[in-house]
């Protein structure tokens, strides 16, 4: 099978976006992941996918880590620790019982390591959720090779739920394309 076809195909899938956060060295660290998964709610455990070629992959092993959903304001900490840097992006930390996470996101899992398992090119690392926060605010979403705002939701008739409301709109940001084919390519 074509992998860039694989990967086109697999982008038609809206995820939200998130940044694994760990501790390395004493120091804070993170990576935008968008595979990203429930598996059970008891134990409570969450499942994150990280490539093999990435940095953090290693780090992750038996490390506590913090699954950040990303809220919609937040593309520029996405394209950061996506290893993009954006002089606009804001990396507000903060110290959670077993790993760092990061502020101002739409919701936070934090996590001790559960069990890892070899995904052919990713390890999928499986953690035991700790402690959660849930904000009200937006959160981004990543489709078709874009970072997207979330529509609002459709009554069972397909009707949006709100009269006022507004479609996902693509949100605009430079090096978009490069940055896609990484993201759909593994999440660095």
């Amino acid at each position: 099978m074509e992998a860039a076809r694989l990967r086109s195909c697999l982008g038609r899938f809206a995820t939200g976006v998130t940044v694994v956060t760990y501790s390395h060295d004493g120091e804070p660290r993170g990576a935008t992941v968008n595979a990203f998964s429930s598996v059970s709610l008891d134990p409570p455990l969450v499942l994150v996918s990280i490539a093999r070629k990435a940095r953090a992959c290693p780090l992750l092993q038996d490390a506590p880590f913090t699954v950040n959903v990303l809220s919609a304001r937040q593309v520029g900490v996405a394209l950061t620790f996506a290893g993009r840097p954006q002089d606009s992006a804001v990396i507000e930390w903060e110290q959670g019982h077993h790993a760092p996470r990061l502020r101002h996101t739409h919701a936070t899992l934090e996590c001790t390591p559960w069990r890892s398992y070899d995904g052919g090119d990713h390890v999928l690392f499986l953690g035991r959720v700790h402690d959660l926060a849930i904000r009200e605010n937006d959160p981004l979403v990543f489709h078709g090779g874009a970072f997207h705002r979330r529509g609002d939701g459709l009554d069972s008739t397909g009707r949006c739920s709100r009269p006022s409301a507004l479609a996902a709109l693509p949100l605009q940001v430079d090096a978009m394309e490069q940055l896609a084919e990484e993201f759909a390519a593994g999440w660095i």
